[in-house]
């Protein structure tokens, strides 16, 4: 097999700060908005760490994606090869689908609650009374989103473990021979 370290790193990294961002933004940013002294701060200050955070993310997002692509393409022979990994590249595929749309859905609703960055709120997904009732029904969809990309990463962290474990020689060897086994 030969090296990819570039297509791991661009992979492993992107995930990180994937997971890691989206993760540190839903335990830190969010509560400590509501730290500000009035709630028009509380919006500006989480609207204004979300926006700083998706250029970041986007590239985060696309290193994983492209990583992962290469991936794929420097394992083929033991996707088609070794019983199990076509089984485990599907389930990454899944999640990464996922984890996408999830994302994508929930800067959709960033935008939402971001249109006017000093939107009254109580934290970055809790609203107050003069919150407007869009940037509300936003709020609480985000408030369950928060957690489920970061859910979704971490399994996507735990799956490629997985992945890298059916590297081992041994595992590569006992794959094939029970696709020839069966």
């Amino acid at each position: 097999m030969a090296q990819d370290t570039l297509s791991r790193s661009l992979h492993d990294v992107g995930l990180a700060a994937w997971f890691g961002g989206t993760l540190a933004n839903a335990v830190a940013l969010n509560p400590a908005a509501a730290e500000t002294a009035d709630p028009e701060s509380t919006g500006r200050v989480a609207n204004t760490g979300w926006n700083k955070w998706t250029p970041v993310n986007a590239a985060a997002i696309g290193a994983h994606l492209a990583g992962s692509v290469g991936e794929l393409v420097g394992n083929r022979g033991r996707l088609a090869a070794q019983q199990g990994v076509g089984t485990m590249s599907l389930a990454k595929t899944g999640l990464t689908v996922a984890a996408l749309g999830v994302t994508g859905y929930s800067r959709l609703l960033g935008r939402k609650v971001a249109k006017d960055t000093a939107v009254p709120a109580a934290s970055g997904t809790e609203s107050t009374v003069d919150t407007p009732i869009e940037v509300v029904r936003a709020q609480k969809k985000l408030s369950a989103l928060q957690w489920v990309v970061p859910a979704l990463t971490g399994a996507l962290i735990v799956v490629s473990a997985f992945a890298g474990e059916q590297q081992r020689p041994s595992q590569v060897k006992k794959g094939i021979l029970s696709r020839f086994t069966r």
